[in-house]
């Protein structure tokens, strides 16, 4: 198991992003969740399979259509999420 968190900015914020973000952990199989920042970013932490993690980091550089990805951090963590499927969060 990896576990990251990842920290996306740039105009992500209003162009479906998260849930975009959610269809596509969904599809790889990874849980988590992923949430919009005050400072404009999105945010999310995410745990799964190495590849299916790596994946999902990859789709963040761009993300859906109407995004425009500037920077990703990613931030590997020692511990698992504790969950079963990815969740939209409230903002923080």
């Amino acid at each position: 198991m990896a576990t990251v968190e990842i920290t996306v900015r740039g105009h992500v914020q209003g162009v479906g992003f998260r849930w975009a973000l959610r269809a596509e952990a969904e599809r790889l199989g990874v849980t988590g969740w992923v949430r919009n920042r005050r400072d404009g970013a999105v945010e999310a932490r995410v745990s799964g399979a190495p590849a299916a993690v790596d994946a999902l980091v990859a789709w963040t550089h761009h993300g859906p259509p109407l995004a425009h990805v500037e920077r990703v951090e990613v931030a590997e963590l020692p511990d698992a999420e504790d969950g079963e499927d990815f969740e939209i969060r409230e903002s923080a």
